[in-house]
């Protein structure tokens, strides 16, 4: 009885093995297959660009100014600002130009309405912009450039015939920036105050285009 029992064991013992044989020839068969396919992964060095991180940004400005009644002259002047976020930012400007005669003084003939010196114009101002849209200029297939536009607008003077008013600015500019520190911009203003030269006040819309050049620090 007991050599019948072990013959049935050992029978069962010997189809466990065979079951078993398979698998672990399969996984065998898997070790070798990782370890003869080693794929080669070329490393590739990146570098980060090197993006300035400052918020100030001060530059200069050249254009041309129509001062309503008064003729189209160049204008100039600097800019200084301050981004308090990637979309807000605060900017503080300082403009002038000589104004040239009126159409009424031309063909008049007579004495001027404006001394020369009261013919300069400089304006103050503070203003906010937002920037509409922060994005990338692509020049060709290789070139991209960090670009905004941007909406603006704020308060002032204006210093003109001899009096100071009180001006309202508004308009809209594109910034790109050539390196991580320089900048191009072209801008649009109207500059908007009240002037009084013939006893009657009216509301003058005086439009300003420039072309300039920042750097951030």
């Amino acid at each position: 009885m007991e050599s019948r029992v072990c013959r049935i064991f050992l029978r069962q013992l010997t189809a466990l093995c065979l079951l078993a044989a398979p698998a672990t020839q399969v996984f065998a068969a898997d070790d070798q297959a990782g370890q003869v396919v080693r794929p080669e992964i070329e490393r590739r060095e990146i570098n980060e660009a090197d993006i300035d991180t400052e918020d100030f940004e001060i530059g200069v400005f050249y254009g041309l100014m129509n001062v309503e009644d008064f003729g189209t002259s160049p204008v100039y002047g600097a800019r200084g600002t301050y981004h308090v976020t990637e979309y807000v930012f605060v900017e503080g400007a300082y403009g002038r130009t000589d104004t040239e005669e009126t159409s009424f003084e031309r063909l008049s003939g007579g004495a001027p309405l404006l001394q020369d010196e009261d013919r300069e114009l400089e304006y103050y101002n503070v203003s906010f912009g937002f920037n509409l849209f922060p994005g990338e200029s692509f020049i060709g297939s290789k070139w991209a450039f960090t670009s905004d536009f941007y909406i603006i607008g704020g308060v002032g003077s204006t210093s003109f015939a001899g009096e100071d008013e009180f001006t309202w600015n508004f308009g809209f500019g594109y910034r790109v920036l050539a390196t991580d520190w320089l900048a191009f911009r072209v801008d649009a203003r109207d500059h908007i105050f009240d002037i009084d030269l013939l006893g009657e006040s009216q509301t003058n819309n005086n439009l300003e285009f420039t072309a300039g050049l920042s750097i951030f620090f």
